[in-house]
């Protein structure tokens, strides 16, 4: 049975979803490895308990599907944008089965329920993002693009 729980209310998980993280986006991820995955891991939960991230995970009765996140910061190059839609990951395994969809519209939900007006997003991605309902922007450097969701209409 599918689930979705916000990681502040089930910690169990935290573990496995840090080492998915740093091993999907870390750029060096063979250098240090378990110092940087406890690093990663308390700086995560400082991030919940401080409300600079909000992070949902999906799961298929009590196994990890994916996760999806709201970052308050998460681009160096528009640090004046807040807040992203971050992070999206479903694991390998768990891939074409619509796991994606239910993660975006989790978020965006959520986004709604809690008066966010819009939410951007950088990535590499062509023709992904927009069939949830993102936006164009604009280029930015490395073959990333900005786009933004437009809460309130959706």
């Amino acid at each position: 049975m599918l689930k979705i729980c916000n990681l502040k209310e089930c910690k169990q998980y935290i573990d496995e979803v840090a080492i998915l993280e740093y091993n999907e986006w870390a750029t060096n991820p063979k250098q240090n490895y378990e110092k940087r995955i406890k690093s990663k891991k308390e700086k995560m939960l400082n991030q919940l308990d401080t409300n600079e991230i909000y992070k949902l995970i999906l799961l298929n009765d009590k196994e990890l599907v994916g996760f999806i996140s709201i970052f308050s910061k998460d681009s160096e190059e528009f640090l004046n944008l807040s807040p992203w839609y971050s992070t999206m990951y479903v694991k390998k395994e768990y891939r074409v089965n619509g796991y994606s969809k239910i993660l975006n519209d989790a978020i965006l939900k959520e986004a709604k329920m809690m008066n966010i007006k819009c939410l951007y997003l950088k990535t590499n991605l062509i023709n992904y993002y927009e069939r949830f309902g993102a936006v164009y922007i604009q280029d930015i450097k490395d073959g990333e693009k900005l786009y933004k969701f437009d809460i309130k209409k959706l």
